[in-house]
């Protein structure tokens, strides 16, 4: 079976990983390609290591009204530029949108595949969860469906690699000389992933998620995020890696392990590995969690979602180890 597939947004770090991932997905063909400026541009020119048979697929400027024939469009847009746009995307093609335009908005599924994937099969419009909500909510679902921690007060520190500000960094804070040997914390107290954490512990809690902290940190290496997690419950380390273990049973990409998790685990795969630590004396339970923000943080996990709303095998064509060293 070949579904033809299109990516807005190819040149940037999410939709170049978006391509990798497609090119060699059993039942997905890329037809499409979109972007600003690289249009007019061979793949080969900006992906010289693309396989020749996509090698002469020319970027087209993104248009919604000049689609080819789609079954399933990934969006990689900044946030912010992607709804009006998408929102003239034929009804007939799938959307699966990996920037944060449409995450808890009406008519869009929100795509948690390792923790909702009935929600998601059939629907055909789906939004990415953020790479940070991605490496916290796997690690905090367990601990929430089973009342083992309250919903309120949780203290999120997170750390980044480089490229989950996308290609164009922003500004010169991300270049190789401002970043290197350095580490720094940024969007305190309104980081645009804060709403869509809060609103995913509610529901899955049934509380409040009030008093919620997150603070992200950017660290000097190209992939990755690590998530450290403080919250309030007197259940043992024991009780919470049981826990995860049970409710990720049948779950192909989270690897609950009894080590503290490592970036490079991760790296260049859909996996999601979760951990904890806790000291039930003290009130306290430390949940970690660690993902490739350009793979369960973006692509590897849009590529989950469309597979699931395709009717595919979710597993398809992102089975393959992580990249070591």
């Amino acid at each position: 079976m070949s579904i033809r597939v299109g990516i807005v947004g190819i040149s940037g770090f999410g939709g170049g990983e978006a391509l990798r991932l497609i090119a060699s997905h059993p039942s997905f063909e890329l037809v499409y390609a979109a972007g600003e400026g690289s249009a007019g541009s061979r793949l080969i020119d900006r992906f010289p290591g693309v396989p020749r048979k996509l090698a002469d697929l020319v970027i087209e400027k993104w248009d919604p009204a000049a689609l080819p024939k789609l079954d399933v469009l990934f969006a990689s847009l900044p946030t912010g530029t992607s709804a009006e746009a998408l929102a003239r995307v034929p009804d007939g093609v799938k959307i699966v949108d990996i920037g944060g335009d449409h995450r808890y908005v009406e008519g869009w599924a929100y795509g948690l595949a390792d923790i909702w994937p009935a929600q998601l099969e059939g629907q055909s419009r789906v939004a990415n969860p953020g790479c940070f909500p991605a490496a916290t909510l796997n690690a905090l679902a367990p601990l929430l469906v089973n009342k083992l921690i309250a919903p309120g007060n949780i203290i999120i520190d997170a750390k980044t690699g480089i490229s989950g500000a996308g290609r164009g960094g922003g500004d010169s804070k991300f270049g190789y000389a401002e970043s290197n040997e350095n580490l720094q914390p940024y969007g305190l107290l309104k980081h645009v992933h804060m709403p869509e954490i809060a609103k995913t512990i509610e529901h899955l809690s049934g509380g409040d998620a009030s008093g919620l902290v997150f603070t992200p940190h950017l660290v000097p290496m190209t992939r990755g995020v690590l998530v450290t997690i403080y919250c309030r419950g007197t259940a043992t380390t024991d009780q919470c890696l049981d826990a995860a273990r049970r409710y990720y049973a049948d779950r192909a990409f989270v690897r609950v392990t009894d080590k503290p998790p490592q970036t490079k685990w991760a790296t260049g795969s859909n996996l999601s590995f979760v951990s904890y630590a806790a000291d039930p004396e003290r009130n306290l339970v430390i949940a970690m969690g660690v993902v490739d923000n350009l793979g369960k943080g973006a692509a590897g996990h849009a590529v989950q979602n469309a597979n699931l709303i395709c009717g595919l095998p979710e597993t398809a064509g992102l089975e393959g180890a992580s990249v070591w060293p």
